[in-house]
């Protein structure tokens, strides 16, 4: 299967919300495997988004209109088109990226799954909500959600359909407009999602697509939005925060992570040497919930080392747009030198090279092997530092008190992978390590995966979550609505405030013995 052809890309490029496009400057967006010129993208200003803004404003005020079953419906139907277009968008996903067809398809099904949740739930999740008021019959509380207005999303590059999509999803089924800024390499990936989402019968204006410079057109949108959804780096995602903070708006973010692996004497070496594959080198390692360290009891140590090191390097590696494939390229050059550059430095410190370690310039400009390192010391770049590619390190430990403790010295909080003799044990030490998401016997998929779960960091590696209840209600302005009935507060007619005011206390301690008070 090839790249999309240039009727496609011609087609999507006039879904950007830059007006006169044709005669704006552009940047060329390349592909991966080859780093040939695959077509075009204008670049986008301060102006363009804020008159997409302007124009996402108007469509919101009438869409918070509609009832939410009726945005739900819309949201049914782009789970169908999500399928039945799959192979066209993975096409696009690894053109752009360079990922495996394994790892598009992720994107696909997550789209599609993540449509059907909130399609599902967010009729119930929006629905006023009767709360016990604060005096029983005399009062009747109500809370309510009312849209934030218009959302800006900042989406990356390495799951560039996904990630620019799900988050509008629950934003625009809340009653919100979007406006996103794709990243410059893979402006079209969400071009692609959103053409299926105005098929569904979604008004164009409600989601606008300003491809564009983040210093210009990100700082566009944190400025003139009432939200901001950002998915990146650390680094930036500070940066983003203080901005949103000066002007009081909503801010969440899913940052980075330097995910660990914990695997003890009991665990079944087979299962974690296969799946391991999956959490370490899914996507190249360009994933922000894949492991990059993992603790090992001694016991097992070696022969989990010779295990895991025999599957990696003989993993395949490859371009390609058909299923088979393990691991494609990364996404860019600056990718290629990150991930070289620290594996020099950590084995100029000392560690050692299990499997890959080099470029393969052969299969393509940014293809570098799945990497396999031991010995790493703690003065190594990988260390600490989240590599963002397919590079992973053993660490032996001598118990599973151990591995915890290793497992949570970092400030990233993001995700985790347990491995035990058993499911309880395995839960157990899941509770005690210190990250958003935790997956038992497995890498990374199910918790990403469970939908009806929030999915976010602790420490540095976020602020909010996605998925969920909190994925949809956090773009919502929840408002309370409390009627007073038969009496107000200030007592019958009648009855003195003195009197009054020594039955109010009785009255509030009677209360205890309420259900539900």
């Amino acid at each position: 299967m090839p790249a999309p052809s240039a009727a496609t890309f011609a087609r999507l490029a006039e879904l950007i919300a830059i007006p006169d496009a044709a005669d704006r400057p552009t940047r060329s967006v390349v592909e991966a495997f080859t780093g040939k010129e695959l077509t075009t993208v204008p670049v986008g200003t301060a102006d363009d988004a804020k008159a997409a803004i302007a124009s996402a404003r108007v469509a919101q005020a009438e869409w918070a209109k509609r009832p939410v079953s009726e945005r739900a419906e819309i949201f049914n139907r782009y789970h169908d088109l999500v399928l039945e277009n799959r192979d066209a968008l993975m096409d696009m996903a690894q053109a752009e990226t360079g990922k495996s067809r394994a790892a598009a398809q992720e994107e696909v099904l997550d789209i599609a799954m993540t449509a059907r949740h909130y399609a599902r739930v967010a009729p119930k999740l929006l629905r006023p909500r009767r709360v016990t008021g604060m005096l029983p019959v005399l009062t009747k509380t109500v809370v309510r959600h009312h849209p934030k207005g218009v959302v800006g999303v900042i989406s990356p590059w390495n799951y560039p359909m996904t990630l620019a999509v799900s988050d509008a999803i629950a934003a625009i089924l809340a009653g919100n407009a979007v406006v996103i800024k794709p990243d410059s390499q893979t402006p079209y990936c969400a071009l692609a999602c959103v053409d299926l989402m105005y098929k569904a019968g979604l008004p164009r204006d409600l989601f606008a697509v300003v491809p564009g410079p983040g210093s210009v057109v990100g700082t566009a949108l944190v400025e003139n939005t009432e939200y901001l959804m950002f998915t990146g780096s650390t680094a930036t995602g500070k940066l983003l925060a203080e901005q949103a903070g000066r002007r009081l708006i909503g801010f969440s973010a899913e940052l980075g992570g330097k995910n660990p692996m914990i695997v003890t004497a009991g665990a079944n070496l087979r299962e974690v040497t296969d799946a391991a594959v999956r959490a370490c080198y899914s996507n190249s390692g360009q994933l922000c919930i894949s492991v990059e360290r993992i603790y090992v009891e001694e016991s097992i140590a070696p022969e989990f080392t010779r295990m895991f090191g025999e599957r990696v390097r003989n993993m395949s590696l490859a371009p390609g747009y058909e299923f088979g494939i393990e691991m494609g390229s990364l996404v860019s050059e600056d990718q290629v030198k990150t991930v070289s550059g620290h594996v020099d430095d950590a084995v100029a410190k000392g560690a050692t090279v299990l499997a890959g370690g080099k470029a393969r310039p052969d299969l393509g400009p940014l293809f570098y092997e799945p990497t396999l390192l031991t010995d790493v010391p703690e003065d190594a770049e990988c260390y600490r530092d989240e590599t963002f590619g397919p590079l992973v390190s053993i660490y032996p430990v001598k118990n599973v008190d151990e591995a915890i403790e290793r497992a949570n010295d970092t400030e990233y909080g993001l995700n985790a992978s347990v491995w035990a003799g058993s499911k309880a044990e395995g839960e157990a030490i899941a509770a005690r390590v210190h990250a958003g998401t935790v997956n038992v016997d497995e890498g990374y998929a199910p918790a990403w995966g469970s939908t009806a779960a929030p999915m976010g960091g602790m420490g540095v590696s976020g602020v909010g979550r996605r998925h969920g209840p909190d994925g949809l209600i956090k773009y919502t302005e929840q408002q309370t609505v409390a009627t007073t009935r038969i009496l107000n507060l200030g007592g019958p007619r009648g009855l003195s405030p003195k009197v009054w005011a020594k039955v109010m206390p009785h009255f509030v301690k009677s209360m205890k013995w309420l259900p539900g008070r």
